[in-house]
């Protein structure tokens, strides 16, 4: 436990530098995925009067709406639009399937105090504090109307907040751009819908942890206020509060498409520069590969090897180690994954280890560089490494 402690406090200093580049690649947005949280036989939280799941399915269903009477170029698709139970995995299985480029889980809240209100936007990453972890626990405790979900999520136990802390630490490959997203729907919030800005805030929460793009989760008010939940069974109350988060989603766009924009004109740019000096120079160098295995890593010294390495950045295209985004960086390699050629630094036997890489990287500029892990050179999740590890450790 100390161990953990010692390395949550570490990468809580990582996330505070400028971005300068990103560990995965920006890109037009025109896939959203809407997640409407709970449904079926999952109420949520439960007012005096309504459930979560229904109030959250009238938002997103709004929500929806005016992106695609407004935002043309936009598919909207849905976890759920009916009164359905969909597994969290499945909710994150949808995403990644139709390869949105944006993630919205709608929620409500619940406290035990009445009076607390106001709404807030989460997004992956470090639980800081107590009430954060708590957000993250009553919302993953969904899993638990799931069958066999022990072995589905890697031995996750909601209430187990070791396994908060662990499960929490590695996901920040969209950390920025979520992050912008979240920011966004708490000004519309403040501004638009006269909520209270309960402000945006990091937690672990499962939908959100296998999504291979940006994501955020939203609170949109507090069903155990008796003022907020009569607020948010209005027609009018859920109408300001899908319009706050469209407008927030249509800024997000625009940055979005906008940056990605500028960046294809620079690698257009340094495609046709290497073209020519290729034609010239017939030797210039290709990213690394420290052996001959197709993604680029070294073989593995023993059977079952886990590793832990740091990724710092994401192509479409194999791209030279002397390319000017790498400049400085020393025993770069990189894997095939999902289409794209991801680039990592390190190769690590510990998180300890791992951590240290990590932070000498955020050092160098590269601050949403994160973790990630691998068995045989085969990617896997973070926390089923940790499991393995610590299950060696216990049987030796």
């Amino acid at each position: 436990m100390k161990r953990q402690i010692i390395i949550f406090g570490i990468l809580s200093l990582l996330l505070v530098c400028p971005l300068t580049l990103n560990a995965d690649k920006h890109g037009f947005v025109r896939t959203v995925v809407i997640d409407p949280g709970h449904g079926g036989r999952d109420p949520g939280a439960v007012g005096r009067k309504v459930k979560e799941k229904d109030i959250v399915l009238e938002i997103s269903l709004k929500l929806g709406q005016y992106i695609e009477e407004y935002l043309d170029d936009v598919e909207v698709i849905y976890t759920r639009t009916t009164d359905e139970f969909v597994e969290l995995h499945r909710r994150a299985q949808i995403a990644n399937e139709n390869k949105a480029d944006l993630f919205i889980s709608m929620h409500c809240n619940a406290s035990p105090s009445s009076r607390a209100y106001g709404a807030e936007t989460f997004v992956m990453g470090l639980h800081r504090s107590k009430e954060n972890l708590e957000v993250a626990k009553k919302e993953n405790a969904s899993i638990l109307y799931e069958d066999d979900y022990l072995e589905t999520y890697d031995g996750y136990d909601p209430n187990s907040p070791e396994a908060n802390i662990i499960f929490s630490m590695f996901q920040n490959a969209y950390l920025n751009q979520s992050l912008s997203m979240a920011s966004l729907v708490q000004d519309q919030f403040r501004d638009r819908a006269g909520r209270n800005d309960r402000g945006v805030k990091q937690a672990g929460f499962l939908v959100l942890y296998n999504i291979t793009m940006p994501g955020i989760l939203v609170e949109a008010g507090f069903l155990s206020n008796p003022a907020e939940e009569k607020y948010l069974m209005t027609e009018s109350g859920q109408a300001y509060i899908a319009s706050a988060i469209f407008r927030a989603f249509r800024d997000y766009k625009n940055q979005q498409d906008a940056m990605a924009e500028r960046q294809l004109a620079v690698v257009n740019n340094y495609n046709t520069a290497s073209q020519e000096d290729s034609s010239q120079n017939p030797t210039t160098q290709q990213p690394t590969e420290i052996t001959k295995d197709e993604g680029g890593f070294e073989q593995p010294t023993s059977e079952n090897e886990i590793c832990f390495r740091v990724q710092f950045a994401t192509t479409s295209q194999k791209r030279s180690i002397d390319a000017p985004e790498f400049k400085g960086l020393e025993g770069i390699s990189y894997y095939f994954h999902e289409g794209l050629y991801k680039y990592t630094v390190g190769k690590a036997q510990t998180l300890e280890e791992a951590s240290v890489i990590q932070q000498g990287m955020h050092e160098k500029g590269f601050t949403d560089a994160f973790v990630v892990a691998f068995k045989n050179n085969e990617r896997i999740a973070p926390a089923k490494a940790m499991r393995i590890i610590n299950q060696r450790a216990s049987n030796p």
